[in-house]
C-alpha cells in the first residue's frame, strides 16, 4: 500500500476503511444493544428502575467527558496507535462488563468501556480524512456511514435474540472477539500515522468542557426522574451552561487550545454540526419509541421487534454508497435538502401509529425515513469536515461527535418529557369522562361498566395503548417539524472545491507569496487568509 502525504493511493484506502468500519460498528452497536437487555439485568441484580438506569447513564456521561480529549490523544501518540489501543481497551472493558457480579461493578465497568468507546469514533473519522484522496471522500464517507447507521438499527435485533435465547452477558462478550480481530487487522492493514505532534495538554480546557458536558448530560438524563424544575436539575443546567461558556473563553485565549472553537467561523462546519445534532434527535427518538410502542402496546417480542427494524437499516445501508457518489458529483446541498424532506415525511407518517395499524405500515414508514436519512446524513457530515483544514480535522471530528452525543441525549430527554406529560393529561381527561358515567354513543363503555372490574380491565389496556399512541404521535410530529425546518439550513451549503493540502513550508520570496495567495481552502480564500495559517492565541471571532 502506498501512502503519499498521509493519503493512500487510488483504491488503496478501501481495505483500511473496511477495518475502520469494524471499530466504528462495534462502538456504536453497544449503544443500542444494551437497552434490550436492561430488564434482564434488572431482574438478575434485583435493582429498581432508578438504579438500573445508571447502566446506560454512566456510559453516556463517560462518553461526554472523553470525546473532547480524543483529538489531542490522536495527535500525541498517533492515530493508528490510538485506534489499536482503543480496540483493545473496548474489548477488555466489554469482557469486564460480562463478568460483573453486581450492579455497582457493572456500572463501574461500563465507565471503563466508555473511555475507548468515546475515542474510537473520533480517531476513526480523522483517519478516514487523512488516508482517502480528496476527490473520493464522498464515496469513502458513504461506506463509512454503513457502520454509523446500521449498528444502531442492528442492536435491538441482535440484543433481542441474545436475551431471549442465551444470556444477557453475551451482549458484552460478543465484543471481545470482534475487538481482538479488529485490532489484529488494524496492525496489518492500517497506514501508520505517527504521533508526537500534540502541543501541551490544555488542562483547564479539558476540566471545563468535561465538567460542563457531564452536568448537562446528567441533568437531561435525570430530568424526568428528579423533576425538571427541581433544585438539583436547575443547578446542573446553570453550572453546565456557565462552565461551557468559560471553556469557550479559555480556548480563545490559550496558546494551544484543546479544541480550537474558531473553526465554528466556518459556516459549512457550523451548519453541519447543527444539522447533525437535529438528525441525531430524530434518529434516536424513532429508534427508542417505535420498538418501545410495538412491544408495550402491540405485544411484539424483542426479537420480532428487532427484525421489524432491520429493513430500515438495510435501506440506509444500500443508500449510503449512493449518497457518497452523489456528494462527489453534486455536492451536499441537494442531497441534504431532499433527504431531510423525505425523512420529515417518513417521520410524520409515524404519527399514525396505533394498536390496530399493521406492522407492514410501520416498516414502510421507517423505510421512508431511512431513504431520507441515507441521502442526507453523510452529505451533511462530509460537507462540514470538508470545510476544515487537515490540521483541524481532529478537532472537527471531536466536536461533531460531541454534538451527536449531547443532542441525542438532550433530545431524547425532552421528547420523553413531552410524551410523559401528554400521557398523563390524556389519561386524566379520559378518567374524568369515565367518572361522569356518560356512556352516550359509547356502547362498548356501557358494556364494560356493566361487567364490573373484569370488564374494565380490557378497556384500561386499550385506553393505555391509545393514550401512548397519541403521546408518541406528538413526539414524531415534533421530530418531523424539526427535520423539515433543517432543510432550510441545508440550503446554506454551497458547492465548493475541496480544501487544498496545507503547505509544508512558507514561501521563499515575494514571487512565491504572490502565487501562494491563490492557494488554500475556499474558506481561506474568501477570508483572505494565507493557506494553512493558524491565528495566534488571543484572536477572537471577527469583530471581537
Amino acid at each position: 500500500m502506498s501512502v503519499s502525504g498521509g493519503r493512500t493511493a487510488n483504491g488503496g484506502w478501501v481495505v483500511p476503511l473496511a477495518v475502520l468500519i469494524v471499530g466504528m460498528f462495534m462502538s456504536l452497536l453497544d449503544m443500542t444493544i444494551v437497552n434490550v437487555a436492561v430488564p434482564s439485568i434488572q431482574k438478575d441484580f434485583g435493582a429498581n428502575t432508578d438504579e438500573i438506569q445508571w447502566v446506560t447513564t454512566a456510559y453516556s456521561l463517560a462518553l461526554g467527558v472523553i470525546v473532547p480529549v480524543s483529538g489531542w490523544l490522536g495527535d500525541k501518540i498517533g492515530l493508528t496507535r490510538t485506534y489499536i489501543l482503543s480496540m483493545l481497551g473496548f474489548a477488555v472493558g466489554s469482557a469486564l462488563c460480562g463478568l460483573a457480579w453486581d450492579l455497582e461493578s457493572l456500572v463501574a465497568f461500563r465507565i471503563v468501556q466508555a473511555v475507548p468507546g468515546g475515542v474510537l469514533p473520533v480517531v476513526t473519522l480523522a483517519m478516514v480524512y487523512r488516508m482517502v484522496p480528496q476527490g473520493q471522500i464522498g464515496s469513502a464517507m458513504g461506506m463509512y456511514g454503513l457502520g454509523v447507521v446500521f449498528a444502531p438499527a442492528l442492536g435491538p435485533t441482535l440484543g433481542g435474540y441474545l436475551v431471549e435465547h442465551t444470556d444477557w452477558r453475551l451482549i458484552f462478550f460478543i465484543n471481545v472477539p470482534i475487538g481482538l480481530v479488529g485490532m489484529v487487522l488494524a496492525v496489518l492493514a492500517l497506514p501508520k500515522f505517527p504521533g508526537g505532534q500534540a502541543a501541551r495538554f490544555d488542562l483547564w480546557g479539558f476540566a471545563t468542557v468535561a465538567s460542563g458536558l457531564f452536568a448537562l448530560l446528567l441533568a437531561f438524563s435525570k430530568g424526568e426522574d428528579w423533576g425538571w424544575d427541581s433544585y438539583p436539575i436547575m443547578m446542573l443546567l446553570v453550572f453546565g451552561a456557565l462552565t461551557l461558556a468559560l471553556f469557550v473563553v479559555i480556548e480563545l485565549e490559550v496558546t494551544h487550545p484543546l479544541i480550537d472553537v474558531r473553526i465554528f467561523r466556518r459556516w459549512a462546519f457550523t451548519n453541519s454540526v447543527l444539522l447533525t445534532g437535529a438528525l441525531s434527535v430524530g434518529l434516536y427518538s424513532v429508534l427508542f419509541y417505535v420498538p418501545l410502542y410495538v412491544q408495550e402496546s402491540m405485544g411484539i417480542t424483542p426479537l420480532r421487534t428487532g427484525l421489524m427494524m432491520m429493513p430500515e437499516a438495510i435501506v440506509m445501508g444500500c443508500l449510503m454508497p449512493v449518497a457518497g457518489e452523489l456528494y462527489d458529483r453534486f455536492g451536499a446541498r441537494w442531497p441534504a435538502v431532499i433527504g431531510l424532506l423525505i425523512a420529515a415525511w417518513g417521520t410524520y407518517l409515524l404519527t399514525g401509529m396505533n394498536p390496530d395499524v399493521p406492522l407492514s405500515d410501520v416498516v414502510l414508514w421507517t423505510c421512508i425515513r431511512a431513504i431520507g436519512n441515507g441521502l442526507c446524513m453523510m452529505a451533511i457530515m462530509t460537507a462540514g469536515l470538508d470545510a476544515l483544514r487537515r490540521s483541524e480535522i481532529n478537532e472537527g471530528s471531536a466536536l461533531s461527535n460531541v454534538a451527536q452525543r449531547v443532542s441525542a441525549a438532550l433530545g431524547l430527554a425532552v421528547m420523553t418529557s413531552l410524551a410523559t406529560s401528554q400521557q398523563a393529561q390524556s389519561m386524566a381527561d379520559r378518567g374524568a369522562l369515565l367518572e361522569t358515567g356518560d356512556t352516550a354513543g359509547r356502547p362498548e363503555l356501557a358494556h364494560s361498566l356493566a361487567e364490573g372490574p373484569l370488564g374494565l380491565y380490557p378497556l384500561l389496556l386499550r385506553t393505555q395503548a391509545d393514550v401512548t399512541a397519541t403521546a408518541y404521535g406528538k413526539v414524531f410530529f415534533v421530530s418531523a417539524v424539526i427535520t423539515a425546518l433543517c432543510a432550510l439550513l441545508a440550503l446554506g451549503f454551497r458547492r465548493t472545491e475541496r480544501p487544498a493540502p496545507e503547505p509544508a513550508a512558507p514561501p521563499r520570496d515575494a514571487g512565491d507569496a504572490a502565487v501562494r495567495r491563490d492557494v488554500g481552502t475556499p474558506v481561506e480564500r474568501e477570508a483572505g487568509e494565507a493557506p494553512g495559517r493558524r491565528e495566534p492565541a488571543g484572536v477572537g471571532f471577527p469583530g471581537g
